[in-house]
């Protein structure tokens, strides 16, 4: 069975969906009976402390100064957000552990890409990518960004951790700088196609490989998916299966242990779900049921 971190603790209501949705997939997912649910722990937030700024960490616990507690765009702050952020990072520790263990391993959480040292951004809290990076410095920490946004977070945390890769695969320019161990690759929303995409698929591991990587982090994004307001015309159900299907089958042939997170996602709740449900069906049919 597929090895999933999450937590009833992951919920909070919003004005984007963006914490209910969590929610919506591990109750999906529950009765296919394809995954093995496991609670994280509670997180100490010194050890957001050591990876953010401790005033904006303290912010965001508190919520005051409200302008910084709220930066990443969650208003009023409230105290089950706070708690469901806590709980999402707690179980990227624990996603990355299992991952290392069993070779496969997802965390039921998005929201970490655009968060830098000094703040969270654009619903963003925490980057609990670069958590993994501090929370694991003996290991090399590749991201596989498949969000339509580049991760302009991940991409500064590359500078402040040498055990840290950022490769961004975006459609809207959005977050992208590249630094030495930040790459990008754009595919257009409307003039590229699925061929550029598995390049760059092809790319990033290629890159993994060569800088021996030991674990792969894939943002599973779903902003991309033709009927997102974010997404690309041409990036329908089928070839977003199929770019599952590829991350998924090149980390299982190169034995790279790898993690996989939700991401992006903004259409309407029924679809997103299933969109999102459906990267965990590849993932348990790639690795157990071939």
């Amino acid at each position: 069975m597929l090895q999933v971190c999450y937590s009833p603790d992951y919920y909070a209501q919003t004005h984007t969906n963006s914490m209910e949705k969590l929610s919506a997939v591990a109750d999906a997912l529950d009765p296919l009976g394809i995954a093995q649910f496991h609670r994280p722990e509670k997180l100490s937030i010194d050890i957001l402390k050591q990876l953010h700024d401790p005033k904006y960490v303290d912010a965001f616990d508190t919520g005051f100064p409200e302008k910084l507690a709220t930066f990443q765009g969650f208003k009023p702050w409230n105290t089950q957000l706070r708690d469901a952020v806590y709980q999402i990072n707690a179980g990227q520790i624990l996603a990355a552990e299992l991952a290392f263990k069993h070779q496969i391993s997802a965390n039921i959480a998005q929201g970490f890409h655009h968060a830098v040292y000094e703040h969270g951004g654009s619903f963003c809290t925490f980057n609990g990518l670069a958590l993994i990076a501090q929370q694991f410095p003996d290991k090399r920490i590749f991201v596989l960004d498949c969000d339509q946004h580049g991760g302009n977070g991940t991409a500064e945390f590359t500078r402040r951790f040498d055990n840290f890769f950022n490769y961004s695969i975006y459609g809207l320019a959005f977050g992208c700088p590249t630094y030495e161990r930040s790459e990008t690759y754009h595919v257009h929303k409307h003039q590229g196609n699925f061929s550029q995409y598995i390049l760059a698929i092809h790319q990033a591991f290629q890159r993994a490989l060569d800088w021996n990587a030991d674990l792969i982090i894939f943002q599973a994004g779903m902003d991309c998916h033709q009927n997102d307001p974010c997404g690309s015309s041409w990036f329908s159900t089928e070839l977003i299966e199929k770019r599952d299907e590829i991350v998924f089958r090149l980390a299982k042939k190169h034995q790279l242990p790898l993690m996989f997170v939700l991401a992006g996602g903004y259409q309407a709740l029924p679809e997103l779900v299933k969109l999102h449900v459906g990267t965990f069906q590849t993932a348990y049919q790639t690795y157990y049921a071939e």
